[in-house]
């Protein structure tokens, strides 16, 4: 069993080998994604081989559970071809993935191999039958294009870097996406059944798109209770649309500097009562930072990334102020505990502080890795974190962004929503601004 781990690790960082480089793992510090047809084929190829000898064993169910999620779960990524139809903000796409990482680790050994990297975007964008929406085509475009006005060092020691970049921008812009009227997985060839698939690997469930899309609305309708409960104790009023238009335009930031001081300040609150509630916390520290300004645009609101293996760098809890005028603050506390303390960065960096094998440190398990993140924000309430009820409708709203967001994500991908149903629905049920939508 430890052979089979040591090969799926081996090819999950081949599969994502700057995420490697971002916690301190070597051996991938030269490398970056493969995004060739061939490349794929060949890691699908391995992977399929670990999990026919993987069945064979009945030694160490639990790491066998986690060999058999990792390698199928990256065989539903490559065959549903995601790189030849995502290009825009939160995909793992060469825009983003690459843009984004640049500014958090150093790619200074991986530089030559950026025009490889592009090329390969390019030839499986522009050679398929499926097509990216347009806005994600725009949208990755001009992102693309204030990356290259920005006066970056990197562009004087690489003469290739610069034209790779220009070169895969205008790439982008001969694409012809798809309006926004089609915006799910189910109007490309096999996208419901690819669908289906990554649903299954998400959850670790058998559950169907129908059956999450009436859970979502359930929970929707059940959170409705505590917003009249809570509203009531704020404003004295138990009308949800009252409560959700004061939430919408009242209690929002100044600005970025106050958006900064309340989640170092909620940090630090859950910091100091950690170890009351907890047998074991990281050694390593969480920082706070602003996303870099040529990353705002298309980077999420907020987000963290994990610590170094080795200590050299911290865990990052990253904050995006952008539209941070028009948004409200009441979600501040409750995002902060999510992502970093008790949440994500409780969660990976003692997980990488123990003796387990690396797959089992770093395994990519969605429904683990953010069921723990909305634990910890009810734990967070428990523990006496929040602040007030003002806090605490921000709790309900997270609660609520992520309960929408299984009716609208299973309304694009299975039922066929327009972009704008979805819209319309997340700003009828959720107090998520624009921007946020």
């Amino acid at each position: 069993m430890t052979s089979l781990s040591d090969e799926t690790f081996q090819a999950m960082m081949d599969w994502n080998p700057m995420f490697a480089t971002l916690v301190g793992i070597p051996g991938w510090d030269d490398r970056l994604d493969d995004l060739g047809a061939d490349g794929h084929r060949a890691l699908r190829a391995r992977l399929a081989d670990v999990l026919s000898r993987v069945e064979e064993s009945d030694e160490d169910p639990i790491t066998r559970d986690v060999i058999r999620h990792q390698a199928t779960s990256i065989i539903t990524e490559i065959d549903a071809r995601l790189v030849e139809h995502t290009v825009g903000p939160g995909l793992r796409a060469p825009v983003t993935s690459l843009l984004s990482m640049a500014s958090q680790v150093d790619f200074s050994q991986r530089r030559h191999l950026v025009p490889r990297f592009l090329r390969q975007a390019e030839e499986r964008l522009l050679n398929t039958d499926r097509r990216p929406l347009r806005r994600h085509v725009e949208s990755g475009a001009a992102h693309l294009e204030r990356f290259l006005a920005s006066p970056r060092q990197e562009w004087e020691g690489d003469a290739d870097l610069r034209p790779a970049f220009a070169r895969f921008r205008e790439a982008l812009l001969t694409l012809q996406g798809r309006d926004d009227e089609y915006a799910g997985l189910c109007w490309l060839p096999e996208g419901e059944e690819n669908y289906a698939k990554l649903v299954r690997n998400y959850t670790t469930t058998s559950r169907s798109p129908e059956e999450l899309h009436r859970l979502g609305l359930e929970l929707i309708a059940s959170l409705r209770e505590e917003y009249a409960e809570i509203g009531a104790r704020v404003w004295g009023t138990s009308d949800v649309p009252e409560i959700f238009r004061r939430l919408r335009t009242e209690l929002l930031w100044s600005g970025e500097d106050e958006m900064l001081t309340s989640a170092v300040e909620a940090i630090a609150r859950a910091e100091q009562v950690a170890p009351r509630w907890f047998g074991r916390v990281p050694r390593a520290r969480c920082e706070v930072r602003l996303v870099p300004e040529v990353e705002r645009e298309t980077a999420p609101l907020a987000y963290y990334t994990d610590a170094a293996l080795d200590g050299s760098r911290p865990g990052v809890y990253w904050l995006n102020p952008v539209g941070a005028t028009e948004r409200s603050r009441t979600l501040s506390e409750v995002v902060a505990f999510h992502e970093a303390v008790p949440g994500h960065h409780f969660q990976l960096t003692v997980a990488a502080e123990t003796e387990l094998s690396n797959l089992r440190k770093f395994a990519f398990i969605e429904a683990y890795l953010e069921g723990w993140g909305l634990y910890t924000e009810r734990l967070a309430d428990e523990m006496g974190l929040y602040s007030g009820d003002e806090a605490r409708l921000g709790m309900l709203g997270l609660d609520a962004m992520r309960a929408g967001r299984l009716v609208v994500d299973t309304g694009l991908h299975a039922f066929g929503w327009s972009r704008q149903q979805a819209v319309d629905y997340l700003r009828e049920n959720t107090v998520m601004s624009d921007s946020e939508i």
